[in-house]
């Protein structure tokens, strides 16, 4: 099966130099291309594809609202010509980010990630996930800085408005950001969204009494539309 890919970029130049690069690699073909983000917006709302190759510094809208503006977000690299943009671009969880002029050795590592990040994937879905965990990280900003944090130090997320604090075993983070995008990017098989604030790390959990979950030292509500869903679980680990 092909690897569908798009291009938005609002220079032609670059366009071309990204679809000659993308037409050397088997397996991948081009399913758009896009002259800007309100264009490229209108198309994902109707068609997904595999990965976004993104320019950043674009009219009307840039390629970092375009991402954020997406209830579902596809795999991205970004593709710009200012180095200052990196933390965004990793805050929006980017697979890479490549900076202009895009040599192709620089494009094939790029590639390279995508590769591993499918891989993660079919993993994932076979049910071989647990190596892979041990291993998974993303990253956040916090403090104008990039924090790696590994799945599995995770105990808990807490949604405050439009931020997120993450507790892990050592530290707290506050960064920007959904969680509905975490619950959408955390694998379901270890994490678990339990209220409208809050997900949990399953295999943390210790107790459960009068809709509060104990971790540790921790009390976590359950909100009563996600209770179902967890009681489901508390039965399968009996």
């Amino acid at each position: 099966m092909k690897i569908r890919c798009m291009i938005v970029d609002d220079e032609p130049p670059a366009q071309e130099l990204l679809r000659s690069y993308v037409s050397k690699i088997d397996h991948f073909e081009i399913a758009a291309i896009c002259n800007n983000a309100l264009e490229a917006f209108a198309l994902l709302q109707k068609n997904m594809v595999d990965v976004v190759f993104l320019d950043i510094a674009m009219p009307q809208m840039s390629g970092l609202e375009l991402i954020r503006s997406l209830p579902q977000r596809p795999p991205v690299i970004f593709t710009t010509a200012f180095r200052e943009y990196g933390a965004d671009g990793f805050e929006l969880d980017a697979l890479d980010y490549l900076v202009k002029p895009i040599t192709f050795d620089r494009f094939l590592k790029a590639i390279a990630k995508f590769n591993q990040y499918k891989l993660y994937l079919s993993h994932h879905e076979a049910g071989h996930l647990s190596n892979a965990f041990e291993q998974a990280y993303m990253y956040f900003k916090v403090n104008k800085e990039l924090a790696k944090v590994y799945l599995k130090e995770i105990i808990y997320i807490e949604s405050i408005k439009d931020y997120i604090r993450i507790i892990t075993d050592t530290r707290s983070l506050v960064t920007y950001q959904r969680i509905s995008y975490m619950e959408e990017k955390l694998p379901d098989s270890k994490f678990l969204r339990v209220h409208k604030s809050y997900i949990v790390a399953l295999d943390r959990v210790c107790g459960f009494s009068n809709d509060l979950v104990t971790i540790g030292e921790h009390t976590i509500p359950v909100g009563r539309s996600y209770k179902q869903k967890f009681m489901e679980y508390l039965r399968g680990r009996q």
